[in-house]
């Protein structure tokens, strides 16, 4: 879950619906700077579908003790968090076996990039099973689909810039946001995203559109933060549905 702030209110976007809009970043990638993911329905389905493993808990999340509000997906505990990635390339494998294998690695990547750190051998354990799970998984599935080592290690960094910017995007962040090391025609490149005005700027340019909107769905919860449990599932429920969207532009020279 993310937690959109709008004035007193906050729009929870379900982690499923954040990953809806880096799908949507993922179809219109490529220039002749940046070139087209390949395979190219395969990793946009990766991309739409990478926090798959989510969308059930974010039907009924847990709520907050200190603010009333859902938990967001950075608030979660260990366990819990494990278990919704493990579980996630699992819900692909009947889809597309491509896709199921890069949702694994961007779960693999995200514990490589940011290290939890923790004082409990049982989730440290916890942790170094999933991460040996999960390689034993993306050995077997790589050889299936005959998918190299690079052409992974590509569409792994493709997925967590769309995964950031997404994220950033979602959270209003207003500081700017540095996607780096993305796959670029004559090497790597770092993209910064940032706001200006009224829409978001890409630079550089990753896209093969003038310009675009990106959306995604979530519930506004306006109103004091709810008691407990039952009532946040109950606010949720009656929570009118809103739009979220972000208009993105190349940056004047």
């Amino acid at each position: 879950m993310i937690l959109w702030p709008d004035g007193d209110a906050v729009v929870a976007i379900g982690q499923a619906s954040h990953a809806w809009l880096s799908g949507q970043l993922a179809r219109a990638w490529g220039n002749d700077r940046f070139p087209v993911p390949a395979p190219w329905e395969e990793v946009c389905l990766g991309a739409e579908q990478h926090d798959i493993g989510m969308a059930l808990w974010d039907l009924l999340p847990e709520r907050h003790p200190e603010t009333g509000r859902p938990l967001q997906f950075f608030e979660l505990d260990r366990r819990t968090h494990l278990a919704l990635w493990t579980e996630a390339p699992l819900r692909l494998l009947t889809q597309s076996r491509y896709a199921a294998l890069l949702v694994s690695l961007h779960g693999t990547g995200l514990y490589e990039r940011f290290p939890p750190r923790t004082d409990d051998p049982e989730v440290a354990q916890a942790i170094a099973d999933y991460l040996g799970g999960q390689r034993a998984l993306q050995e077997r599935l790589a050889t299936e689909v005959g998918a190299t080592a690079e052409e992974l290690h590509a569409n792994q960094a493709l997925l967590a810039a769309w995964d950031g910017i997404s994220l950033a995007l979602c959270r209003r962040q207003a500081a700017a946001f540095e996607a780096r090391n993305v796959p670029g025609r004559d090497g790597p490149v770092t993209i910064t995203l940032a706001a200006d005005g009224d829409h978001h700027t890409l630079h550089p340019w990753p896209l093969n559109v003038e310009e675009l909107e990106v959306r995604a769905e979530g519930r506004r919860l306006d109103g004091p933060p709810v008691a407990d449990q039952p009532a946040l599932h109950a606010a949720l429920e009656r929570a009118p549905v809103q739009i979220v969207r972000a208009m993105l532009r190349p940056r004047e020279p």
